[in-house]
């Protein structure tokens, strides 16, 4: 819902009701993560994608019906399925699309929530006999909306959070009544967390290009140098942050404060051994997703060494992507900006970054 929200919200605040299709389920080679979604208003107009293009069409179709009756539709489309052949799931898999008609003040606070990058889900009964389309807002401390039954809700509300917590979309299924073992109730959790964070150190013309790039793949981007005539706001103009401070004082603190997370990705591109081994020290001893840093082999060799007399154990140093980035021939520091978010992709998605030409089997998943 997150890429229809804008619209969402300005459409509701006008007073209209607008159908939202949204994909809770994926089998397969998906084009689109559960969580995509598609806004048809009443005057025809549509905002989003549920597939990339597959079967756009069928849904916009299912939309316009949803919000005229206003019953909400759980469906499937896959090769396996007669009508999903022939709308053309092309890509060979099958997703799960929920359809319901959202109401003005029936999201109240969510825009706000995510606006202000506080955390919050929208839970919502897509399978179930009686409770389909009944919807909970959860927040940490609060929720809003109910099911209909009290059991239901608690078992939602807490498995929500975890969701909540771990940044993470998707599916809870249980009985009839809530139970946690059983089949019949299906809830998708739409996880709305604050983006993930990029922090790059060293604001040379390296930074820049993965300012841009840590920007454009939906990170929340800070650079860090501790020379403020480089670290300014005009040299980073991608940068959501420029923080002019030590390195690794700058990291210590956001870790201290709960700001850096086991989602966040750190790039050192300073290759200056008074800066970067300070900051490996304990880049390398956090809980953080990717630790890359820029330089040469024989750099790397020696910052290895340093951080080995720092006290750093193997399994820490096996941490650290250096030389940083994938091999593709990178030259510019654009084409470096690609290579570093080449590999953060690929270790987020425990793939090797070959060419999908020369493997074989499933693309996604």
């Amino acid at each position: 819902m997150r890429d229809v929200l804008d619209e969402l919200t300005r459409r509701l605040a006008a007073g209209e009701p607008v159908a939202v299709a949204t994909v809770v389920a994926t089998f397969s080679s998906a084009p689109r993560p559960p969580g995509a979604s598609l806004l048809v208003a009443a005057d025809g107009a549509v905002v989003g994608s549920v597939s990339g293009g597959c079967v756009e069409g069928a849904v916009y179709e299912l939309a316009q019906e949803v919000l005229e009756t206003g019953l909400p539709v759980l469906r499937r489309y896959g090769v396996s399925d007669d009508d999903a052949f022939a709308v053309g799931l092309t890509c060979g898999g099958t997703i799960d699309v929920f359809v319901e008609r959202v109401e003005p003040g029936a999201l109240p606070g969510l825009a706000e929530s995510v606006a202000a990058r506080e955390p919050v889900a929208v839970a919502v009964v897509v399978e179930h006999p009686a409770l389909t389309g009944e919807r909970l807002l959860v927040w940490p401390d609060r929720v809003h909306g109910t099911t209909g039954s009290a059991r239901v809700d608690a078992a939602v509300v807490d498995d929500a959070r975890g969701l909540l917590a771990a940044g993470r979309t998707g599916t809870l299924h249980y009985g009839l009544d809530g139970q946690r073992r059983g089949e019949g109730l299906s809830v998708f959790v739409n996880a709305f967390e604050p983006p993930a964070r990029m922090l790059v150190f060293g604001a040379i013309d390296f930074a820049a290009a993965m300012a841009g790039m840590g920007a454009y793949l939906g990170y929340r981007v800070t650079v860090c140098d501790a020379r403020p005539l480089f670290a300014t706001p005009a040299r980073l103009p991608f940068a959501h942050e420029v923080v002019v401070d030590w390195p690794h004082r700058y990291l210590a603190a956001e870790l201290e404060a709960g700001r850096a997370d086991p989602r966040t990705v750190v790039a050192v591109l300073t290759h200056d051994p008074k800066f970067d081994v300070p900051l490996l020290e304990i880049a390398l001893r956090a809980d953080l997703a990717y630790v890359g840093a820029m330089g040469s082999r024989r750099t790397h060799d020696d910052r290895v060494a340093r951080l080995g007399e720092a006290g750093l154990t193997p399994a820490d140093l096996a941490r650290l992507s250096s030389p940083i980035g994938l091999d593709l021939g990178a030259r510019t520091p654009e084409e470096t900006a690609v290579s570093i978010a080449a590999e953060i992709i690929a270790l987020r998605w425990n793939r090797g970054g070959e060419r999908l030409r020369d493997r074989s089997g499933r693309i996604h998943g």
